[in-house]
């Protein structure tokens, strides 16, 4: 039994998977297998691995970031440098057998690659910090110790214990898609009751119009079930549309089915909050771009009908940032 040292600095790119570097070292000890009198083997040796990591109580029981334990196994794969493979008198071990090269005088260093896996119990105590206990197993090739014998692997069994220090804390952003439904219904009862007063100006003005001398022709639009121009929403950086969002395709499609002569624009955008300028223009073309797909593929809508415009994060239709991950309808 020795001590080992042990550092690592990672980061959590889901709830659920994370990548670690890790460096571990320490000083090894194990018995003289050919002249016990000689006392024991030693060595000094560090190991630098990148590792995979799995929050097994995410996966399956669902994000808590008040969880107190957490089970989490990873495995990863890197460089172990191992030197000053000596007896306890200073003197090269009795039983190593790798020599260097043009060379009488045995190694008494070696590089190898091992492989690691193992587990890690957390215990959190407050949002920023964790305690743990560890447990891994590293192999190696069989001249990892100076001595190519018997089996060609050798195994190294570690448990390790300290802190982890969570910078920005724990917490983890989830997408509702019921969130913001009463809001987006009260914004389309008001939408709907600025097109009736609108409408009624527009009637108002026409008979004033008409007490004119020499009234201009005015030419109407005779749109069948003219709808509220639809939205179709979607989750964070994500072009999919939602089966929830289907509707809204549909109801678009068959209003313009209904009326053969109009047009639509449809206006692509990203939140401003994720992503850059330049990601999210890229962002908002393949959601509009989608959006139109669905409409000529799915429901035989001419695409000459349909213009695609993306205006990425530059502009914010509504206050709320997660409102903006969205494609708007205008018309023509």
């Amino acid at each position: 039994m020795t001590v080992t040292y042990n550092f690592g600095v990672g980061h959590w790119f889901s709830p659920y998977m994370g990548l670690r570097l890790n460096a571990l070292g320490g000083v090894l000890h194990w018995n003289n297998p050919t002249e016990p009198n000689n006392g024991w083997v030693s060595a000094r040796h560090v190991n630098l691995n990148l590792e995979f990591m799995w929050d097994l109580c995410n996966s399956f029981a669902g994000v808590n970031p008040d969880r107190v334990v957490s089970v989490i196994p990873f495995v990863g794969l890197g460089g172990d440098y191992t030197w000053h493979i000596k007896d306890s008198r200073g003197n090269p071990a009795a039983a190593s057998n790798i020599y260097r090269e043009d060379s009488p005088k045995v190694r008494t260093s070696s590089w190898t690659l091992p492989v690691t896996a193992g587990f890690q119990l957390r215990f959190r105590l407050c949002k920023y910090v964790d305690f743990f206990a560890e447990a891994r197993a590293s192999f190696y090739g069989d001249n990892w110790n100076g001595c190519a014998y018997g089996s060609p692997i050798e195994a190294n069994v570690s448990c390790v214990g300290g802190f982890n220090i969570n910078f920005g804390g724990r917490d983890w952003k989830s997408y509702n898609e019921c969130a913001s439904m009463s809001a987006i219904a009260q914004l389309n009862n008001e939408v709907n009751n600025l097109r009736a007063e609108n409408m009624a100006a527009a009637q108002t003005i026409a008979s004033l119009e008409s007490q004119l001398p020499c009234p201009e022709p005015v030419v109407q639009k005779d749109c069948v079930n003219a709808p509220l121009m639809t939205t179709v929403r979607f989750t964070i950086d994500s072009d999919e549309i939602m089966p929830t969002e289907e509707v809204n395709v549909y109801n678009m499609a068959e209003w313009l089915k209904a009326n053969p002569d109009e047009k639509v624009v449809v206006v692509g955008y990203a939140d401003r909050d994720t992503g850059t300028s330049d990601y999210n223009m890229g962002l908002s073309k393949r959601r509009a771009d989608a959006v139109a797909e669905a409409l000529v593929k799915t429901y035989g809508i001419d695409p000459s009908r349909l213009t695609v415009k993306y205006d990425g994060s530059d502009v914010q239709p509504y206050s709320t940032n997660d409102w903006n991950r969205i494609v708007i309808f205008t018309q023509k």
